[in-house]
């Protein structure tokens, strides 16, 4: 019997799930428990939102001259909703889904201290394909974001809260770096 993953979380039962998962439900394309926007409620969630804010200040004052942001309308559409959405849906959704699936044992998943093993595997995924763009250090800085992506899935049984968050970080970052970018007045 495959496990239940807002039981293996401690949230409420979300609908329709049977003691087989069907694949959206293992890749985590249904609604999040407890609801759409309920889970903003929640304590986790709250937490991964303000979690950046010093991420965000500290590179706001000291990012000089290392930060790039999205120039022009497309990019900022891509940074902002293309990238996180197929991301997520690629690596929470469906990276993360089967891992889950593959690694539970007896109703629970296994773990590497408090994060599942699906997420530390996911995360090391995550890192590799962002070290296509990025310089090694700014690739493993994608580890944090990547251990609380993978927690919201795993926490609401949906990949619909951490593709919000990660818009969420996108947005922050992109902005910052851009403040970051704007010549000094005087």
């Amino acid at each position: 019997m495959l496990p239940r993953y807002a039981t293996i979380c401690n949230m409420p039962d979300l609908p329709d799930q049977s003691s087989q998962p069907t694949l959206a439900q293992d890749c985590g394309l249904q609604r999040p428990g407890p609801g759409w926007w309920a889970w903003l409620r929640d304590r986790h969630a709250t937490l991964a939102l303000l979690a950046a804010v010093p991420v965000w200040s500290v590179l706001l004052l000291w990012g000089n001259g290392h930060l790039r942001h999205p120039v022009g309308v497309w990019a900022w559409a891509s940074f902002l909703l293309l990238q996180p959405v197929l991301e997520e849906l690629v690596f929470r959704g469906i990276l993360q889904g089967q891992a889950l699936r593959l690694s539970t044992r007896n109703g629970q998943p296994r773990r590497l201290g408090p994060v599942t093993l699906a997420n530390v595997l996911v995360t090391v995924a995550f890192v590799a394909l962002h070290l296509r763009a990025q310089p090694l250090a700014w690739a493993l800085a994608v580890a944090g974001p990547s251990l609380v992506f993978g927690h919201l899935r795993e926490r609401f049984g949906s990949v619909w809260p951490a593709i919000l968050v990660h818009i969420i970080y996108n947005a922050g970052f992109g902005l910052t770096a851009w403040l970051v970018a704007m010549p000094v007045p005087g």
